[in-house]
């Protein structure tokens, strides 16, 4: 099938074409003859009751210094297309709840991935606190004397932001570390938003796993180590990327969560797991797909793009 397809995601010039997972699947998109459209959010509108968006034709290809090609602006009804792919970056702030609402209106009659009413129901750091099993101890709070109870019950302890992303404001804080409370003045100056705590799980040293899960099965898994002296594993912050299996544990992970997502609309998502602990779900902007194809020999992008496809016919039935 030929499919029109929107992209609503960062600027299109700025992506690495070697890691981004939105640019995978704009390659395997545009290689099933599917038509491309680029606009960032801030380009949305609700007009007269439409959503418009005004969006370029987009054609891409894995060119270093040379890799799209953009049309001349045009104004879209999302309405007439067939595919919005919500693929921004976080932060999970209001302006990304709002382009969720904005996107509801078109939604299912334009396939929106994933589901924006889920997308916007499922922060990371919240959805998985439906799955309390599987989570590390958590406390999510903005009561100074709760955290200050927590820590004196696990010693070692991880906080950050609720809506952060990317390993931004993450500190460890070991049983002598006397920076707590400055680090909560500084949180509360911050973000409006309580903080969430964890128990630290030492096995980050050995790697925090990124298992990408596609319609709620799961396809592929990276391991990222982060280097010495750092606490966050992320890549841009120089973690280093290792091949992975998935454990039994993990296994068992996927397959407790994996009918809450396809249920939800969740068809692309990314879980982190440390140490046998789920400690986020990410179904805003999920990434890791082209280092798992590189250290499986897969193609994770042709897998979402056939649930895409799967779901875009079920919702013409």
């Amino acid at each position: 099938m030929s499919l029109t397809v929107a992209i609503q995601m960062d600027p299109i010039e700025s992506v690495d074409i070697d890691a981004d997972s939105t640019f995978a699947l704009a390659l395997e998109a545009e290689r099933r003859g599917h038509a491309l459209y680029h606009y960032q959010p801030q380009d949305l509108a609700f007009a007269e009751g439409r959503v418009l968006a005004r969006g370029r034709r987009l054609s891409v290809r894995r060119e270093a210094g040379d890799h799209y090609t953009l049309g001349d602006a045009e104004s879209l009804d999302l309405a007439a297309l067939d595919i919005v792919l919500m693929r921004q970056d976080p932060p999970f702030d209001m302006a990304y709840v709002t382009a969720t609402h904005v996107l509801e209106h078109i939604h299912p009659a334009t396939l929106v991935v994933n589901d924006p009413v889920h997308v916007r129901n499922a922060p990371e750091k919240l959805f998985v606190t439906h799955f309390p099993e599987l989570m590390p101890p958590t406390l999510i709070t903005s009561d100074r004397a709760r955290i200050a109870d927590f820590r004196a019950g696990h010693g070692d302890i991880i906080i950050k932001p609720l809506f952060g992303n990317g390993g931004a404001g993450v500190f460890h804080i070991t049983p002598e570390d006397e920076n707590l409370n400055a680090l909560l003045e500084q949180f509360t100056q911050f973000y409006r938003e309580p903080i969430i705590v964890q128990a630290y799980v030492g096995a980050v040293r050995q790697g925090d796993k990124r298992i990408i899960l596609i319609d709620g099965e799961a396809a592929g898994a990276v391991n990222r180590v982060p280097p010495k002296g750092e606490a966050r594993a992320n890549m841009h912050v120089g973690a280093a990327t290792e091949k992975a299996e998935l454990t039994e544990r993990e296994h068992d992970i996927c397959a407790a969560i994996g009918p809450a997502l396809s249920e939800r609309g969740l068809i692309f998502v990314g879980i982190d797991v440390i140490g046998g602990f789920l400690t986020e779900i990410n179904v805003t902007s999920p990434t890791g797909i082209q280092e798992i194809d590189r250290f499986d020999g897969s193609c994770l992008e042709d897998g979402i793009w056939d649930a895409i496809e799967k779901r875009f016919l079920a919702t013409r039935g």
